[in-house]
């Protein structure tokens, strides 16, 4: 699966991106607000991916998570996309994440993929809701969220501890009628 933005390609990982993957999931500033998926080693990041990619193949697909590109240079920028948590009669509800290399930060390419993938998911995959959040120290995080115009729908004080504190998530969301009035379908 491929998907396409004016800078980016969004596509499945390939057996090839294996190195690329641990390069992206083990670098602690990329994982810093997501510390509990980043990997510490190459074997554990060989498992993950392995999984990744069984995934991809399987019919029940609860991973549409995207290795992110430049078009013009193929550099990888980061990841984007969601897991499936639940397949109901009125559509897939998913949560959302992405994330990238620190030099690729404050350029729009997050907000770029991310409204790519909103496209893929209520037009293409039978997503119903899509779900994200941040801590709020995490503002270009946010911002992204409030970009693709998601809408916030919670804070939660003091909700997770992280770096050696206690600090404070935003959780948003998206229904594919509220995208759908947004992008005019």
């Amino acid at each position: 699966m491929q998907l396409e933005t004016s800078r980016l390609i969004l596509r499945d990982y390939e057996e090839s991106d294996k190195a690329a993957y641990f390069k992206l999931k083990s670098d602690s500033k990329t994982m810093y607000y997501l510390q509990d998926i980043q990997l510490f080693s190459e074997k554990e990041s060989d498992l993950d991916f392995a999984n990744v990619l069984e995934d991809q193949k399987s019919k029940d697909r609860k991973f549409y998570f995207f290795h992110m590109e430049l078009k013009d240079s193929h550099e990888q920028v980061g990841s984007v996309g969601y897991t499936v948590n639940a397949d109901t009669p009125v559509g897939k509800l998913v949560g959302a994440g992405y994330f990238t290399f620190p030099k690729f930060w404050n350029h729009g390419y997050m907000t770029e993929a991310f409204r790519r993938v909103l496209q893929f998911a209520f037009l293409e995959n039978n997503v119903y809701r899509i779900t994200t959040g941040c801590l709020v120290e995490n503002v270009g995080s946010e911002r992204v969220m409030q970009k693709c115009g998601l809408i916030k729908e919670a804070e939660h004080v003091d909700w997770e501890w992280h770096d050696g504190k206690m600090k404070t998530r935003v959780e948003y969301r998206l229904l594919k009628s509220e995208w759908m009035a947004l992008a005019g379908e």
